[in-house]
Parts: structure tokens; C-alpha cells; sequence
């Protein structure tokens, strides 16, 4: 996940609490999803997961951006 930000990523969850709450939280919806997915699971709620993913990335990315305008 927007592995051309690696350092900046690294960075921020080592600074900001927020961030790193919101990166986990991005982790584990994502092994959640593969497991829902591997489980064959309902599809409406591997959709509804992946949506969550989606806006926890966009948080992710925003934060990043924001903090690369910062420096």
C-alpha cells in the first residue's frame, strides 16, 4: 500500500498515534478480507469491509500528504 511512501509512512506512525491507529486498523481489515474471501464468505460483507479499507486509505494517504507539505 502506497509503497512510494514508505518513509513517510514509516515516520508518521512513529510520531503520530492517530496514524498508526488508522494504519493498523488498514492492516487488519485487509488480512480480515482475505480470510473472509478464502472462507468464501458472503460477498456483501467482503464488499462492506473493502469499502472501510478504501476510506482508511484515503485517510492514510490525506495524513501523508498533509505531512509532506508540513515538512
Amino acid at each position: 500500500m502506497l509503497h512510494e511512501h514508505r518513509d513517510a509512512i514509516a515516520e508518521l506512525r512513529q510520531k503520530d498515534t492517530h496514524f498508526l491507529r488508522v494504519f493498523e486498523k488498514h492492516n487488519e481489515l485487509d488480512h480480515e478480507i482475505v480470510n473472509l474471501e478464502n472462507s468464501h464468505a458472503d460477498q456483501f460483507l467482503i464488499d462492506t469491509k473493502k469499502k472501510e479499507k478504501l476510506k482508511l486509505k484515503d485517510e492514510i494517504y490525506s495524513m501523508i500528504v498533509k505531512y509532506k507539505a508540513e515538512k
